[in-house]
């Protein structure tokens, strides 16, 4: 995604007639939303004499974080290219046999790609909870709750990048290869939201 842009003007992007950003964008940029709230947290404990013995480890995971909010940002770029690709194959011209086959094969490589990317997502959303689980346990518990919002965050990106998954397999023309990219992407959403769940709950455990 573009982040010269506002938030504002990315949100009127988004409330506008074109299919990009869409909810994969949509999906990637929460993923870096919650890399940038656990930063958030790692700042708001770094340097506290409270906190000394967690420091060192809180300097490693702020700058994954930091790595990993980057990463999440180029997704929501490759988001939107990858539907571009698509669409773009969808203009093939179709005159002739060959033209028609030639077609729909690059319809089912851009497919295959814009199923990748929401894939890549859910991914990194894995890599990134443990990190917001260290967060959660030894960074300022003054901002406990900035921590079950990432958890929160980063639940909702593994749905809505599933969702994505989903949609772009269903019309693959080869459907093994499909079944196989959506039940690997079906397992680690189904662990992130299962394990995301766990950390809210202890959050709240903590915060009552």
């Amino acid at each position: 995604m573009d982040t010269s842009k506002s938030i504002r003007s990315y949100l009127d992007e988004l409330s506008s007639n074109s299919p990009t950003p869409g909810g994969g964008n949509v999906s990637a940029f929460l993923g870096s939303l919650a890399s940038g709230l656990g930063t958030m947290v790692c700042n708001l404990t770094i340097g506290k004499k409270k906190y000394a013995g967690s420091e060192a480890e809180m300097l490693e995971v702020r700058k994954s974080l930091e790595d990993f909010r980057e990463k999440f940002i180029l997704l929501a770029q490759k988001d939107n290219e990858a539907f571009d690709r698509v669409m773009d194959a969808f203009k093939l011209p179709k005159e002739t046999e060959e033209e028609k086959a030639q077609r729909v094969e690059k319809i089912d490589q851009a497919t295959f790609q814009a199923a990748e990317v929401p894939s890549e997502v859910i991914r990194l959303c894995n890599d990134v909870l443990p990190l917001i689980d260290s967060v959660a346990e030894k960074g300022n518990q003054n901002s406990l709750s900035d921590a079950g919002v990432a958890a929160l965050l980063l639940a909702s990106a593994v749905q809505g990048a599933f969702l994505n998954v989903l949609i772009n397999c269903s019309s693959l023309k080869n459907q093994t290869i499909a079944g196989e990219l959506l039940k690997s992407a079906e397992i680690l959403c189904n662990d992130v939201k299962t394990k995301s769940a766990s950390i809210v709950d202890k959050i709240i455990q903590r915060l009552k």
